[in-house]
């Protein structure tokens, strides 16, 4: 059985990054490119969902401070078939309340820069779901494909 592994620029190796902390999106930026990844970083969900647009990410990390204040724009960043949205916070003592249905549509919300490695595990095992799942070869989510 021949496994395919991902080419470099396809969805399977977009993540897209949002949230106002400069610092922080930079570092995991580039703890994503050096291991194969190629981050997006955008400072709003505006320009967090015109971004996937052009180019669906395998990984939408959402600052929950984003996402609590816009549950729907939060939810409408496109995913490649069998993508993850994750969200993060800096400090757990401030988070924010978000919607049950945002909570449902999160595959983890971490404390970052201290769970990065575990972010970094999350994406290869979403990474791996699509690959084995062969939701890699769609092109069109399936709610969306004419039968």
């Amino acid at each position: 059985m021949k496994t395919s592994t991902p080419v470099e620029g396809s969805a399977q190796m977009n993540v897209l990054l949002v949230g106002a902390d400069a610092a922080l999106l930079e570092g995991l930026a580039q703890a994503f490119a050096a291991v194969g990844y190629t981050p997006h970083v955008s400072s709003s969900l505006h320009d967090a969902r015109e971004s996937a647009m052009t180019s669906l990410p395998l990984m939408a990390v959402v600052d929950v401070d984003f996402a609590a204040e816009a549950n729907a724009e939060a939810l409408a960043i496109p995913l490649c078939p069998g993508g993850a949205l994750v969200l993060f916070h800096g400090n757990a003592e401030s988070r924010p309340a978000i919607s049950p249905s945002l909570q449902r549509s999160v595959m983890a919300d971490l404390t970052l820069p201290l769970e990065r490695n575990r972010l970094m595990a999350l994406a290869q095992r979403v990474q791996d779901r699509v690959r084995i799942t062969g939701r890699a070869n769609r092109r069109t989510p399936p709610e969306q494909q004419a039968f």
